[in-house]
């Protein structure tokens, strides 16, 4: 992991660096904000910023919105900075960590923002092919497309591949391109010189110039716009790209991996993907089986993600009881591994004891994951539809929103961490929101509490 300290490298903040590098992160520094955002404009890129507390945090944050570079910040300082913890909490850092650093709160704040590991569990015969063929052209320089329906692990299959790599030493780039809008993925992918457009205050390297040496994930490329697709495709095959605004050809060294769950040659017979862009990406094709197809492996996943849960969540070991194993190698999985995960991090903060039964793996109306019949997802919508609009009726947003969050930050036991995520809101969302049912009265959990438990 790249991990990027900004602030005077000083007695305690000298003493956090030490223990993230032994922790295995690549550690860089930078003693100003200015020099900070130099940094990651020129393409040496951080996975998470390390801020001294008494810094401008609130200004770092905003440029770097501003400029849309998205890297997750945690902020430090001793305990007497109470007020300036509570502004960069405000401000949009994820975390706070007290000094002098404590050795595990570093190694855990680490682990949480580090990348996914590149290990790919599996047990299934029709897996262990796909496992086969990626270490076999893992170690070649042809590029590779990734296929499979949402959930199915492709994201973590490409990370599992430039581990395997020649290139394993050199930088892991992702873009999602579903996630950024045409306008903005020209500039996220090439880069763009100072004045190239509205709000370009300086030079900023893109993806390609980021992974340079590296490998760059390109997900979801079905939905990249024709036009930047013929880009894309000079920058494959002469491996030089073009910033925007500028009149110099930049020489790229990178593999190409490309991702999507769609289905590119029919893209191409509808006229939104281009045939020769699809030959040059497709010269290796690992299709990931849908885990509906690959039954030995949900008992292995279910338990990973228990173990992983209870762990992250600070509960005791739990196990699956048969039925409840039962229930999950019954279901159809229209979410693959994604939504299988989903469920037990759900059954893990549910259950009651140390046996996690079928009754924390349903939904919350009681339905089981194996009771829709033959079309599970579309019957499941439905009737969870027809449920909450009946509950609704009657209810303001503000009364929605409110009792959404509060039964999320009770399942979470109190961690906002946590239930931000589930969320889909940032944690200075999420605190805002508590704040406001605070001064109105309304009980809020504690952290490792439920309201339940605190009344």
């Amino acid at each position: 992991m790249r991990l990027l300290i900004i602030g005077p490298l000083e007695g305690q903040l000298t003493q956090a660096t030490k223990l993230a590098m032994d922790g295995g992160a690549k550690v860089a520094h930078a003693a100003t904000i200015e020099i900070a955002l130099a940094t990651l404009r020129a393409g040496r890129g951080a996975d998470l910023l390390l801020a001294d507390v008494m810094m401008d945090i609130p200004a770092l944050l905003a440029s770097l919105e501003a400029e849309r570079i998205h890297v997750p910040l945690v902020a430090c300082g001793t305990e007497s900075n109470a007020a300036a913890a509570v502004n960069a909490i405000r401000a949009g850092a994820k975390e706070y960590i007290p000094l002098p650093p404590d050795a595990e709160l570093i190694a855990a704040i680490i682990a949480a923002v580090a990348r996914e590991s590149t290990e790919f569990l599996y047990r299934d015969v029709a897996m262990a092919k796909v496992i086969k063929l990626a270490e076999q052209v893992a170690r070649s320089t042809a590029s590779i497309l990734i296929t499979g329906e949402s959930g199915t692990g492709k994201e973590v299959m490409a990370k599992y591949v430039h581990a395997r790599s020649a290139r394993a030493p050199q930088p892991f780039i992702s873009i999602n391109c579903a996630a950024i809008p045409d306008n903005l993925l020209e500039s996220e992918l090439f880069g763009h010189e100072k004045g190239a457009f509205t709000g370009a205050i300086a030079r900023r390297i893109g993806k390609f110039e980021e992974a340079d040496g590296g490998t760059l994930l390109l997900d979801e490329i079905s939905e990249m716009d024709p036009r930047l697709q013929a880009k894309l495709l000079r920058a494959i095959q002469e491996r030089v790209i073009d910033r925007v605004g500028g009149n110099r050809p930049v020489k790229i060294d990178i593999r190409i991996i490309a991702t999507s769950n769609r289905d590119l040659t029919e893209a191409v017979r509808e006229g939104t993907f281009r045939e020769d862009l699809l030959y040059r990406l497709n010269v290796v094709n690992l299709k990931l089986p849908a885990l509906r197809d690959r039954p030995a492996d949900i008992e292995l996943l279910a338990d990973h993600f228990v173990a992983k849960y209870a762990k992250a969540n600070g509960l005791p070991h739990r196990t699956l009881s048969p039925d409840a194993l039962t229930e999950l190698l019954g279901a159809r999985w229209g979410g693959n591994v994604r939504e299988l995960e989903n469920t037990l991090h759900r059954a893990v903060l549910l259950a009651e004891g140390d046996t996690i039964g079928t009754e924390a793996i349903r939904l919350p109306d009681g339905t089981g994951l194996s009771d829709a019949g033959p079309d599970p997802i579309g019957g499941l919508v439905a009737h969870t539809a027809q449920s909450v609009s009946r509950s609704l009726v009657g209810q303001t947003v503000s009364d929605v929103e409110r009792g959404l969050i509060l039964d999320t930050l009770d399942h979470c036991l109190g961690n906002r961490t946590h239930a931000a995520n589930v969320l889909g809101i940032s944690i200075r969302t999420l605190r805002n929101k508590l704040n406001l049912y605070t001064d109105a009265g309304t009980a809020v959990p504690a952290p490792g509490a439920q309201r339940s438990s605190a009344a």
